[in-house]
């Protein structure tokens, strides 16, 4: 049971086969809604949500974008309603069932006393599960990389696993955001950060899909090199 009124935005492309297993375990929890936010997805993902939605009413919503595709406008797209509705914490997860909606609770309680929750891989009790090697030591050097150039505190600043007191999240300029991809990720942190709002980390497993592909691209890869010295130039402007 969650005591905080809570709003999970969850961007999907191409889920349909994780979503209804997503959605049905963030559904016992009480005061947890969900905002689906599909991006044309050719499976029929958008068509999946819809009926979850059917299936709960009042609880879930769906947003079917059709303007520029990418996993930054979805949730600048998703942010800008979620801060319209009575709730006191917006959450953020991936539709992949890499994160557990069973963690859930333990980063909205966190949120009695943090600005932004960050469900973390990288601190003591968090850990990964059935990624190759060479993948672990690429997400451990690029969360590195990231806290050198930007001087952020948070050990995981990649995580996707996210819970936001609603104004907090409101007061990010989303207008300014340029990343689109995993690096808006880092963009909101480093914004955040900069707005002083506080950030704690709550340990979770990660574990990797199980089915459908991944997401990840070399121009995805690009963008999160690039991003952190554009976020340090910008500031000192």
């Amino acid at each position: 049971m969650t005591d905080r009124a809570t709003l999970v935005i969850v961007p999907t492309f191409n889920e349909r086969e994780n979503l209804p297993v997503l959605v049905n375990a963030l559904m016992q929890h009480q005061n947890v809604a969900v905002m689906v936010v599909d991006d044309a997805s050719p499976d029929g993902t958008g068509d999946v949500a819809d009926a979850l939605a059917r299936g709960y009413p009042g609880r879930i919503q769906v947003v079917h974008r059709t303007d520029r595709p990418g996993l930054g406008r979805s949730y600048i797209d998703g942010i800008r309603r979620a801060i319209a509705e009575p709730v006191e914490v917006i959450g953020q997860m991936d539709a992949d069932l890499s994160h557990d909606p069973a963690q859930l609770p333990r980063l909205i309680a966190a949120t009695a006393d943090a600005d932004v929750v960050i469900g973390s891989r990288y601190i003591p009790g968090g850990a990964i599960a059935n990624w190759p090697r060479r993948r672990r030591m690429l997400s451990r050097f690029a969360n590195t990389y990231i806290r050198v150039v930007t001087r952020l505190d948070a050990r995981d600043c990649t995580s996707g696993y996210r819970c936001w007191r609603r104004e907090a999240l409101a007061s990010l300029p989303l207008d300014r955001f340029r990343s689109d991809g995993y690096s808006f990720l880092v963009e909101m942190l480093y914004v955040a950060a900069g707005l002083g709002w506080r950030t704690a980390e709550v340990p979770i497993t990660f574990v990797e899909r199980r089915v459908g592909q991944s997401k990840l691209s070399a121009a995805v890869l690009v963008e999160s090199m690039l991003t952190p010295w554009r976020l340090v130039a910008m500031r000192r402007r």
